[in-house]
């Protein structure tokens, strides 16, 4: 584990994200800000092999990391995350023109890229298709999720083929009128990430831009395998709520927050011990990561309605940072969520 990293970004991370964090929250120029700050930290190059030019973090580095920054700020968390899932995809990509040219420009240019592929969870007929055509796909269909426009200047897209296998290729947010983006949604929490919905009208995908080409299913099958991952991103927003208690508390001197701080803390500890050691053995099943990723959403739910709870009146406030957490909550509740972890989580509120 690379604690030296750790302790700069976390260093970073108070001095100037703490600050404004509501602001970084709400508003796109003080979340650039942010970001480019991290930036100086190799923020762009952290799953990069070295061999690459990367900064190749361990994976218990990593993960901390991501804890980190959903701890301080989850805009800033969930816009980063973006980009590190599309360079997960471009490093394990065949494509070895594509993954040059593109790890070159994150490390030497500084680019950003983001991800537009969620769509590919959803049941039914697909709501993006791809058509095989003289020197690649034409692209016809409706993205509703893209995080990031203004902030990276391409993204990973997804999309079906007709036999149902899922092509995923590099598009530029500045393509041409085949290319219709929405202005950015008015969300309730992170609404700074600019997350925007995307129309393609027979827009051409150049082969040189595919990143991969999957069997059906894959997005499913790989969901399963990662699970638990997010878990450090929901447990970093606990610690954000556990914070708010903590300070209350001080300030308060009452001993009944300070019991409840205490209970949710250790609870918080025993928890993330578990989330690591279960990815670092190989025989964990499915159903125990899934119980584990459902345990750390319920415990960021209980812990930013703690912070909530003690911060009285006050939380209604617009800016007041115990609102902005139990918001983030919300988000990191359903990131990523399958039909699974919707199945175990109202399992977890109805029976537990």
């Amino acid at each position: 584990m690379n604690n030296n990293f750790l302790e700069k970004v976390e260093a970073y991370l108070k001095e100037y994200v703490v600050p404004h964090a509501s602001e970084i929250d709400q508003f796109s120029d003080a979340l650039k800000i942010a970001l480019q700050g991290l930036m100086q930290h190799s923020l762009n190059s952290v799953r990069i092999p070295k061999s690459w030019g990367g900064l190749e973090l361990d994976a218990e580095t990593f993960y901390l990391f991501q804890q980190l920054l959903s701890q301080y700020s989850g805009a800033l968390a969930f816009l980063q995350l973006q980009h590190q899932g599309a360079i997960r995809d471009i490093i394990n990509s065949q494509n070895e023109e594509l993954k040059e040219k593109y790890i070159s420009h994150v490390i030497n240019d500084k680019q950003l890229i983001g991800q537009g592929f969620s769509q590919l969870r959803r049941k039914g007929k697909p709501m993006i298709v791809a058509t095989p055509v003289e020197g690649g796909y034409q692209i016809n269909g409706h993205v509703p999720w893209i995080t990031g426009y203004d902030f990276f200047d391409v993204f990973i897209l997804g999309a079906n083929l007709e036999n149902g296998q899922e092509i995923r290729g590099i598009v530029s947010f500045n393509s041409t009128n085949k290319l219709q983006l929405s202005d950015p949604m008015k969300l309730g929490a992170m609404s700074s990430t600019n997350t925007v919905t995307a129309t393609f009208e027979k827009y051409f995908l150049p082969a040189e831009n595919v990143v991969s080409i999957a069997q059906i299913g894959a997005i499913h099958q790989n969901d399963k395998k990662v699970v638990l991952y997010p878990s450090f991103l929901i447990l970093g927003c606990a610690k954000a709520g556990l914070d708010i208690v903590k300070g209350v508390a001080d300030k308060k001197q009452l001993d009944f927050i300070d019991e409840a701080y205490q209970h949710l803390h250790e609870e918080l500890i025993i928890c993330q011990t578990k989330v690591m050691k279960s990815i670092k053995i190989k025989q964990c099943s499915f159903e125990d990561h899934l119980q584990l990723r459902v345990w750390a959403i319920n415990l960021a739910q209980r812990c930013t309605k703690a912070a909530v709870t003690v911060s009285s009146g006050a939380a209604n406030y617009y800016h007041h940072p115990a609102q902005r957490v139990y918001k983030e909550a919300l988000v990191f509740s359903v990131f990523a969520q399958t039909t699974d972890i919707m199945k175990a989580s109202l399992e977890q509120l109805v029976y537990n």
